[in-house]
């Protein structure tokens, strides 16, 4: 199956609009998803270090710092 991240955002009236947090998470390499989650990364690989992970989740953070969103990440192998 492959280890995908999985995002789950909560937008912020005075935040960036969805169309935006879209397009900074799209660069990035996710996907837009349906169901309980908002966005997928796919890392085409089986599994990564703990390393990767939170190197991975920095990015994301930095990515929507000035976006005024709050998220989950999940990773799952």
């Amino acid at each position: 199956m492959g280890m995908k991240t999985y995002l789950h955002i909560m937008f912020n009236s005075e935040g960036a609009s969805p169309s935006e947090v879209k397009t900074q998470l799209m660069n990035m390499g996710f996907q837009a998803a349906k169901g309980n989650y908002d966005f997928v990364f796919d890392w085409g690989k089986d599994h990564a270090d703990l390393d990767e992970l939170i190197f991975f989740a920095d990015k994301v953070h930095a990515a929507l710092k000035r976006c005024n969103v709050s998220f989950t990440i999940e990773t799952i192998s």
